[in-house]
C-alpha cells in the first residue's frame, strides 16, 4: 500500500448536490428553495431571530440576573498559605510569582482559614476582619 494510493471506501462519499440544472435532475426549477418569498431569492435573507416582523421572543422575554464585569479579578488567599512563602514582605507580585494566584486577577484578598505561625507585613493586599487580628496577633502588620 502506499499512501498516494489511498482513497475513501466505496459509498463513503457522494458527489455534490448540482442544484437548478434541467427538471430531469429532480432538483431543477427552484432548486430546492421553495416557491416565492424572501428565502427564494437571491440575495434575500433575515437576520438570526426575525419572525417576520412579530416581536422576536428575545425582546418578548424578560431579562433576568445579573453578571458582575468584575468576577475573577478578586482572588482569595487562605491565612495559613502565607506561611509557606519566603519573603516577610508579601505584596500582589510575590502572591502571582509564588503560583497562589492567577497572573490575570488585579487584586488579592486574605481571608480567615488556617493560623499564621510568624510575623509577616502585608503590602496593597485586601484583608479581612478576622484575618487582620490575626496577623497582628502574631506580630505582623497589614498597610
Amino acid at each position: 500500500m502506499r499512501l498516494n494510493s489511498i482513497r475513501p471506501a466505496d459509498g463513503a462519499t457522494h458527489s455534490r448536490r448540482r442544484v437548478g440544472r434541467g427538471i430531469g435532475s429532480g432538483i431543477g426549477q427552484t432548486a430546492g428553495r421553495g416557491t416565492k418569498g424572501q428565502e427564494s431569492r437571491s440575495g434575500g435573507y433575515h437576520k438570526v431571530g426575525f419572525e417576520g416582523g412579530q416581536m422576536p421572543l428575545q425582546r418578548r422575554l424578560p431579562k433576568r440576573g445579573f453578571v458582575s464585569p468584575t468576577k475573577g479579578t478578586t482572588a482569595e488567599v487562605p491565612l495559613s498559605a502565607l506561611n509557606k512563602l519566603p519573603v516577610d514582605v508579601i505584596d500582589i507580585m510575590v502572591l502571582k510569582q509564588a503560583g497562589m494566584i492567577p497572573r490575570t486577577v488585579l487584586a488579592a484578598k486574605i481571608i480567615l482559614t488556617g493560623k499564621i505561625s510568624r510575623a509577616i507585613k502585608l503590602h496593597g493586599i485586601l484583608v479581612t476582619k478576622g484575618a487582620k487580628s490575626a496577623i497582628e496577633a502574631a506580630g505582623g502588620s497589614v498597610e
